[in-house]
Order: structure tokens, then C-alpha cells, then sequence
């Protein structure tokens, strides 16, 4: 008979390193910059929305303060050409009164002159 021998065989079991950890572990990690970019932005978009609104609300009270000006300005207008019609009134009625004041001057010298020169001279007695 013949012997058989074995020999003992070596089993070596490699473990090989898969690239899926490495796969799951970059997509974490671009998730997680997508999460972190997302919340800066909302941070940032708020911050644009309350400089917006603070700029809107600065035009609209320089708009109102312009409407105001403008309205001061327009009665100031209305009140200085009313002021000039009542001093053309005044200067009027005066030039007038100064007129009618000369005239009557005027016909009182005449009256005096014709009383004069019709009067006989009163002689002594």
C-alpha cells in the first residue's frame, strides 16, 4: 500500500480594503460642507433681507421728508405771493389816499386864490 501524506496547507485570508468605507466617508463629508454652506447662506440672506429692509425704510423716510420739503415749500411760495399782492394793495390804497389827499390840497389853494383875487380890499375907515 501506498502511504499518502499530506501536508498541511496553508489557507491565507486577505482581508482587502474596500474603497466603500472611503466612499461613505467623502459622502459625509460633502454633506456635511453642503449643510454647513447652506446655514451660512441662510445666515447671510437674512442679513441681506434686514439691510433691505433698513434701506427701505430709510428711502421711505427721506421720501417723506422730500414730500414735506416740498410742501413747505410750496405754502412758503403761496405766502410770500400773497404777502406781495397785499403790500401792491397797501402801496395802491396809499398812493391813492395821497393822491386824493393832494387833490383836495390842490383845490383848496385854487379856492384860496379865487377868494383872493374876487376879495376887495377893505379900506380903513
Amino acid at each position: 500500500m501506498t502511504e499518502i501524506h499530506h501536508t498541511p496547507e496553508t489557507v491565507v485570508i486577505r482581508k482587502e480594503r474596500g474603497t466603500a468605507s472611503w466612499w461613505i466617508a467623502a459622502l459625509v463629508a460633502v454633506i456635511a460642507v453642503a449643510i454647513v454652506g447652506y446655514m451660512l447662506s441662510a445666515d447671510r440672506n437674512q442679513a441681506d433681507l434686514q439691510a433691505a429692509r433698513d434701506q427701505g425704510a430709510a428711502e421711505a423716510t427721506l421720501d417723506a421728508a422730500t414730500a414735506s420739503a416740498q410742501m413747505a415749500a410750496a405754502q412758503a411760495t403761496q405766502a410770500a405771493r400773497s404777502a406781495a399782492d397785499q403790500a401792491a394793495q397797501a402801496t395802491q390804497a396809499a398812493a391813492n389816499t395821497t393822491a386824493q389827499a393832494a387833490r383836495a390840497t390842490a383845490n383848496a389853494a385854487d379856492d384860496m386864490a379865487a377868494d383872493a383875487s374876487t376879495t376887495e380890499p377893505v379900506t380903513p375907515q
